[in-house]
């Protein structure tokens, strides 16, 4: 029976470190990286206004990344 507990906590802190290290990557995904105006020229972008915020790159693929 003791065997089965150690076993459980041990699979469930793997099954927790997984998901964190997964919600970590996604994360990190998600969030948009900045650009400057030089890289968004170049990358053929249009620079656009955003309201209540600052300046923009909208790039052809439709992202836009805030710039820097």
């Amino acid at each position: 029976m003791r065997m089965r507990r150690i076993l459980g906590l041990a699979l469930a802190a793997a099954t927790l470190a997984g998901v964190s290290a997964v919600g970590a990557v996604s994360a990190g995904a998600a969030s948009s990286p900045n650009i400057s105006r030089d890289d968004c020229a170049a990358a053929g972008g249009q620079i656009v206004s955003r309201p209540y915020a600052d300046y923009a790159c909208a790039l052809p693929d439709g992202t836009t990344s805030a710039i820097t």
